[in-house]
Order: C-alpha cells, then structure tokens, then sequence
C-alpha cells in the first residue's frame, strides 16, 4: 500500500495511541499518582508514566491561606485531564484530583450523617464559601450561626466543623450549615441543663428578649419565658414598663416542658398575693376609691391597689346615660369612687358599681317633687304611646298619650307637641325602683274636655254656648275668657261674624262681654270661639222651630220671631 508523504493529525493520534498501546483511554479523566521532577517558578512538572510529562500550579497544592510545601521526588496524585494538549504535554490538575476524592469521601459522610470539617475562605453573593477538602460548599448566610452574625472575620480561613445538607454530584453542587452544628450542641447543653431545674425553684436570671407578650430570660444557657401576667399581680401593659434589656432578676420556675424543653418563669409568684383575705378588705356595699387602668365596650376595670382590680360593668355605671360606652362616661387613670356589689376570692373577680357611688337622682326628684306638684322640662322624644319629658337631675318623665290633651285621640293629641318643644305638666307618680316618672300635661287645665259644666270656675266642651270677656283686641282676633275665672282662648277675625264688617276686632272693646261657640282647640289645648258658628247654629234651630220649607214665611219673620222667644226666656 502506497504512502502519504506527509502524515494527518489522525495518523499522528493512531501512532500514539499504537505506542501507548491505549494507555490514553485508561488513563483520561482519572486520578493517578506522579511524582515532581522539577519545579519551575510557580508550576510543577509531573510525571505520570505517560509519553510527556505535565505542569500544575504550585497554588493548588495549597491549602486556602496557606503556602505550597512542595519539592522534587514528591509523590503527588493528579487529574488527568488529557493525555496531550497543542503544546505535547499532559494536562493535569491537583484541584480536580482533590475535588474528586473528596466527593468520594464526603457522600460517604453525607449517608451517614457525619458532620465534616472545612474552612470558610469567601464570601459570595447570600452566603460564603468552604473548602471541604478540595470541594468547594456553598454556606448560606442564615446557616452561619443561630443569630445574625455581622462580622464572620474571624470565622474565616479556620477549620471548623459543617454538616452537609444537600450535594449534587452531577452539578458540583454542596450546600452546608454551620448552625446546624450549633444549635445540636445547645440542645445537648439545654438538655444537661434542663435536667438540673425543678419546678418552684428559684433562680437568677438576665433578660435577653423583650416582645409585647413577656421576657426571655437567660437561665445560663437555656431561656426561659417570663409572661407578662406572671411579672406582678398588677396590671401591666408592656414588660418594658417593670424590666429592661440586660436585667438581672430574680424568677421562680413555674413549669417546665421537658418534651418540647420550654420553662415558664413567674415573678409575682415570689412576692405576696393581694387576693389574699380581698373579701373582708372588701366588703361588698364598702365605699372605695380607684383608679382607671382599662376601658372595654362592657365596661371599665378599676384598680382599688396594685395587684387588685375590679370590673364596673356598663350597666352599673350611670344611673341616666344608658347604652352608652364607658369611655364617654370615665378615662384611663381617672380617680374614682365605686361600691363593692359582689367578691370572689377563689376567681379573683370584684364587681363595683359606678353609679351606686352617686345620689340616686330618681330618688332625688321623689323628694323634691311630689306627687301633684307641677315641672317644666323640653319634649326630648315622641314616641306611639307619649312623650319624653327631659326634667331637672337629669332624668326624664313620661306623658301618656291618654294624658296628653281632654277630649281628642291620643293620636292627636301626640300631634299637639313637637320635639324640642318646652312644656308644663303634674306629676302623677314616681317609681324610684323601676326609674319612671309619671306625667300628665291636661291635668293643669281644670275639669278639661268631657266635662258639660259651663260658668265660673269651670271648663268647656267643643259646641259649648258660653259668655266670654274680651282681655286684648288683636289684629288677627281677640283673645277671651269664659266667666270671671274660665279658660282662656281666641276668637279669630273670621268668626267674630256673619258679614265682612263683622269681622273687625277693633269694633270690641277689652271688657265687653258676648256669647260665642266652643268651636275646637288648639295646640296648647286652649279653646277657639266664634260668633258665626253660634250665629249659624242658631238660625238652624230657629229654622226647624218656627218655620219650614213650605210654610211660606221668609227667614226675616223666622228669625224675629225666634229672637221675641229668646227675649221672653231671658226676662
């Protein structure tokens, strides 16, 4: 066979691989063992027993911060990353030969749990990096230590104990901890030391954590949690109010978890329990003075000493303002004085009444206004079935509707008054025990509508007949009273008459006298009179006595003749 001249790259690797006899398979992408035979500024020249020898850089012989230790006739192992590169040499690595070795013996530690040792050596972005042997892990910054740590320095470039949370061979990926490490060593020393505490114990201890509910208390290497009921039998609202950061004090140790290794403190528990003997310091109708510490929607809780507490419901608060919130009545820190209504030692409650601490002022009014005697108050609301009549002390009376007005429905009579309107009424009677206050408003008039007496001293009826006096000619009517002592009321323009010209008031004069009509009320309940409807009522009558339809005679005749029987009555 004929041939070339000048030889291709793959006849060149033939020939190799004919004077190795494969040896470059075998050998690619393994660790082996080669020995220095010189070294060259900053590389080393190996020797691996192939064709050409490689060069490694001295730096990977060395550990992180550390110089390489390094001389001719050394044994090493390398990485054979190729057999040849362009330039005929091997290529070779001491990092991939200590990365693959150490794979080896990390995923054996991984399986079995085992922590493994590595240096901290840089910082990357979210964590820091560690070199296990010559693989490089992947710390995170939240796994450097329990707490934040701001400054690692002096955590770097020294070997220190990891446990490896997840590798991935394939990808070169190893994510380790550092708390891991430390949080099982406090656990270890937790459960030593939570071995040696016993329940009621007394102990010192710092306050390393103040959060809205208690402290954390450093019992020498184990915490514990100090509720903020358990600092004092009295009211706290925040723990920073009794104790600070970096308090010593002293706890007792009220309960201790040993499963989950939680221990609750108590402070109070060593100093003398208020509850103590409450009921005979605190006899219930015992008059006191306290201090406001807390307003809720049900009511306000008073404080009568530090460590005792008592609740004023809302209904126990006012004796007039009902439905109200108690923070319209009281505030925090108010100085007050309450009653004892009831005592329970064994649940630690005391119930007070705010209001059993003032004058009752429905008793009150009982006493200054009797039964019959007459009030004044603004009509504060109108309801179905009466009015609300706001009266001195602050209480309020009620007019029946069948009390408001003689002789109309008690719907109209509600219609008679308006909200805001000041009026006058008798009292009928008053319940100091159920809080009512009976009024009547037509009770100040006498006798009233349903009563047929017409004269002196009496009262009237709609279409009663009466001689009324003229007390004030006004330009609207006049204003009259029935009798010497009647009730008064007005005659308006309109019913002073018949005919347009009888309708003048300045035609009467204060004093005269003449008869009118009862012709209704009004708003005030006072009588309204006309002389044309007594004038109408009377040609009607005289209509059906002395003449009809058909008679003949003309209402002239009628009516002189009914006047002729009148005048003969009178005489």
């Amino acid at each position: 066979m004929a041939t070339t001249a000048f030889p291709s790259r793959d006849d060149f690797a033939a020939l190799l691989n004919e004077s190795l006899g494969g040896e470059n398979e075998t050998f690619e992408g393994k660790v082996v063992k080669g020995t220095v035979t010189a070294i060259e500024n900053d590389l080393a020249v190996i020797d691996v027993g192939l064709k050409s020898e490689g060069r490694v850089a001295l730096r990977e012989f060395a550990a992180p911060g550390q110089k390489a230790e390094l001389k001719v006739g050394d044994e090493v192992e390398v990485y054979v990353d190729r057999v040849e590169n362009a330039s005929g040499e091997a290529m070779l690595s001491r990092d991939r030969a200590r990365r693959e070795a150490a794979w080896d013996t990390l995923e054996k530690e991984h399986e079995a749990g085992n922590r493994v040792e590595g240096v901290i050596f840089g910082r990357v972005k979210g964590g820091f990096t560690v070199d296990l042997g010559g693989a490089v892990a992947f710390l995170p910054g939240s796994q450097v230590d329990i707490r934040p740590v701001r400054d690692v320095g002096p955590l770097m470039d020294m070997a220190q104990p990891f446990q490896i949370l997840k590798m991935d061979r394939r990808r070169g990926n190893i994510v380790v901890s550092r708390r891991a490490i430390l949080e099982e060593t406090r656990a270890e020393q937790r459960s030593g030391l939570i071995q040696s505490l016993a329940e009621g114990q007394v102990i010192d201890g710092v306050v390393k954590n103040i959060t809205d509910y208690g402290a954390f208390v450093d019992l020498g290497g184990i915490d514990g949690l100090l509720h903020v009921t358990d600092i004092s039998y009295k009211r706290v609202n925040h723990p920073s109010e009794v104790i600070n950061i970096g308090d010593t004090v002293k706890v007792q140790i009220v309960r201790i978890n040993r499963e989950t290794q939680r221990i609750s403190l108590g402070m109070k528990q060593l100093e003398t329990d208020p509850w103590e003997g409450a009921a005979a310091k605190y006899p219930i109708d015992g008059s006191f003075s306290g201090r406001v510490t807390n307003i809720t929607e049900y009511g306000a809780f008073v404080e009568l000493e530090p460590g005792i507490e008592g609740l004023v419901h809302v209904s126990e608060m006012s004796w007039t303002k009902k439905n109200v919130h108690p923070g319209k009545i009281v505030s925090t820190s108010q100085e007050v004085d309450v009653k004892v209504l009831e005592v329970d030692e064994e649940k630690r409650r005391i119930s007070l009444g705010l209001k059993q601490a003032q004058a009752n002022p429905w008793a009150e009014f009982a006493d200054t206004h009797p039964v019959g005697s007459q009030v004044e108050g603004e009509v504060k609301n109108s309801t179905e079935f009466g009015l609300f009549i706001g009266l001195p002390g602050d209480v309020d009376g009620m007019v029946h509707m069948s009390d408001i007005a003689w002789g109309v429905s008690g719907e109209e009579a509600l219609n008679l008054h308006h909200k805001g309107e000041t009026v006058k009424a008798v009292v009928l009677d008053v319940d100091v025990e159920k809080e009512r206050i009976s009024l009547g408003i037509k009770q100040l008039e006498r006798g009233g509508v349903g009563v047929t007496t017409v004269g002196a001293g009496g009262s009237v009826k709609k279409n009663d007949v009466v001689t009324v006096t003229v007390l004030d000619v006004k330009d609207g009517g006049l204003d009259v009273q029935v009798g010497d002592d009647g009730p008064t009321g007005f005659a308006k323009r309109t019913d002073l008459g018949r005919d347009r010209d009888e309708q003048r008031p300045e035609r009467f004069q204060v004093g005269q006298k003449f008869d009118a009509m009862v012709i209704g009320f009004d708003r005030s309940k006072k009588p309204n009179f006309s002389i044309k409807a007594l004038q109408i009522a009377e040609e009607k009558q005289a209509v059906q006595q002395y003449g009809s339809s058909d008679s003949g005679a003309s209402l002239g005749d009628i009516l002189g003749e009914a006047l002729k029987q009148k005048e003969s009555a009178k005489k």
